[in-house]
């Protein structure tokens, strides 16, 4: 087994046997330790992965570093590996991985043992999502992921006990509903194609040997379409997201907004897009229409009217996803690539600005803005970061986020102006609330409640158990800013040569 396949394991096995560890009793002292390990080397592994990933070569099924176990059963075999478009997703699990367990180790949560035992699992289910070349071990990678966030907003979360076990219900409801569709429509491509394997390689060789009908791919694709788009949050099908990110804790909020909110935007350019062709031009415009009018700009007014930072950042998240699911119904090799960069420069963000809106939380102990004011005198520090990590999110150049939005529209104007339109009337949304609640918690005069906090506490700047993690995401967001050819030259490789077929599974170039 080539070395780099090895590490590709490694990275993914590490915190889930970390996890296990913890589990079966280790003293704290050592499962903080141990925890640190199991953060920090998957994100360095990851790092070595991507460096020595070949910039030529990898179509959009030609894996590299990948691992076999040789043993099939009913099709289904745990196969790993990494192709121009997972190892960006990859990359970017790694980092926010590293920042929420770096957050979480000094976050002095209850229970801290089993908080990190929870997140290491789902730190290992995300790495494992996006390595794996089966179709069965994409999903239940995905569900391992999954299971700790319940846990951790319902028991861990913010808000009062009545109101994190509605969030942690209702985030159960959708999220197992948009699973089990997903799941519907996966088993059908497996079904229809007449593969004898799960593995994504023959799937994608059968179906271009043999194409399924029209019908039959409108069918699938719709399946697709909504089971992954609920687990993105596509408009109307959105509500589970603002509710259980306002409620989750942080560490758990920036992996799912993060991160595990991604697999479905994957999922599609993966799978539903190359697979079944037809049925995503039957639904394209559907999408656009749902993505464009309901996510960018009705969530886009609902986010304006909100009040509560936590739970803007969450309605701001379900907005930003409009943007990608645009890309993806352009069908076109640039909007598909768009929606990978800001997947990347999303994930890295969102994950900022959860963990800077937990600081803010600490020294003002409120998440509503006409309760803040004035603190930028006090943190400086704290405040330069939310601001950077808010210009970052509106797409301000210099930061990846801008790279992503910039491509989707290019790829959107040839798909439709008015969608364009709409589109770039996003932008200037996400600026007015973005600006508006770094104004309200930073600048201006500090409200009577703040006042009141200052007095009895006053607010310390960002501890280096708050800094370092926040100065990785935000260091990893301008570096694809000032570089992004550093992750949209793989993509474009993938996305634009032909599909690979069962034989084309290489390993990495030394």
């Amino acid at each position: 087994m080539p070395a780099n396949a090895q590490l590709l394991q490694l990275a993914i096995v590490t915190p889930l046997v970390a996890a296990l560890i913890i589990a079966l009793g280790l003293p704290k002292r050592f499962a903080t330790k141990l925890a640190a390990v199991a953060f920090a080397g998957p994100a360095l592994i990851a790092l070595w992965l991507w460096k020595e990933f070949p910039a030529v070569g990898a179509a959009i099924y030609q894996y590299q570093s990948t691992f076999d176990t040789g043993l099939s059963a009913y099709g289904i075999n745990l196969k790993l590996g990494l192709n121009g478009v997972s190892l960006p997703m990859f990359l970017l699990a790694s980092i926010v991985g590293l920042a929420a367990g770096l957050y979480a180790l000094r976050s002095g949560a209850e229970r801290l043992k089993i908080y990190l035992m929870l997140l290491l699992i789902m730190f290992g289910g995300l790495l494992g999502v996006f390595a794996s070349i089966d179709v069965f071990f994409f999903y239940f990678f995905h569900e391992l992921a999954l299971i700790p966030t319940f846990i951790m907003v319902g028991v861990w979360g913010t808000r009062g006990k009545d109101e994190n076990s509605y969030a942690a219900m209702k985030l159960t409801i959708y999220l197992t509903a948009g699973a089990m569709l997903s799941l519907i429509g996966l088993i059908a491509i497996y079904v229809k194609s007449g593969a004898d394997s799960f593995d994504l390689v023959t799937l994608r060789h059968a179906l271009t040997a043999d194409p399924l009908r029209v019908t039959t791919q409108k069918y699938i694709f719709g399946l697709l379409m909504f089971g992954f788009g609920t687990l993105v949050s596509l408009w109307p099908l959105h509500t589970w997201a603002p509710l259980g990110y306002g409620a989750a804790p942080s560490s758990a909020a920036m992996l799912h907004a993060g991160v595990l909110k991604k697999f479905g935007l994957y999922g599609l350019i993966q799978i539903a897009l190359p697979l079944l062709p037809a049925g995503a031009a039957w639904w394209a415009w559907k999408l656009a229409l749902l993505a464009g009018v309901g996510n960018v700009l009705v969530i886009g007014f609902v986010t304006l009217a909100q009040r509560d930072l936590k739970q803007m950042l969450g309605y701001s998240s379900v907005m930003h996803m409009g943007y990608c699911f645009l890309g993806i119904a352009c069908l076109s090799t640039i909007g598909s690539g768009g929606v990978v960069l800001l997947m990347v420069a999303h994930g890295l963000s969102v994950a900022l600005l959860f963990l800077l809106a937990t600081s803010v939380h600490h020294r003002t102990r409120t998440f509503d803005l006409a309760d803040m004011g004035g603190l930028a005198q006090k943190t400086p520090v704290l405040a330069a970061f939310f601001v950077a990590g808010t210009m970052a999110s509106i797409g301000l150049p210099c930061f990846a986020n801008f790279w992503g939005e910039l491509t989707i529209f290019v790829a959107l104007w040839k798909f439709s102006p008015g969608i364009t339109a709409v589109a770039v009337s996003g932008v200037v949304i996400s600026a007015v609330y973005g600006l508006r609640a770094a104004a309200r918690v930073f600048f201006g005069p500090p409200s009577e409640h703040m006042q009141k906090v200052s007095a009895e506490h006053p607010p310390a700047d960002l501890s280096w158990g708050e800094r370092l993690p926040a100065l990785i995401l935000l260091a990893a967001l301008l570096f694809f800013g000032f570089y992004p050819r550093a992750l949209s030259d793989p993509v474009d490789e993938a996305l634009s040569r032909p599909a690979a077929t069962p034989a084309a599974t290489v390993s990495f170039h030394h």
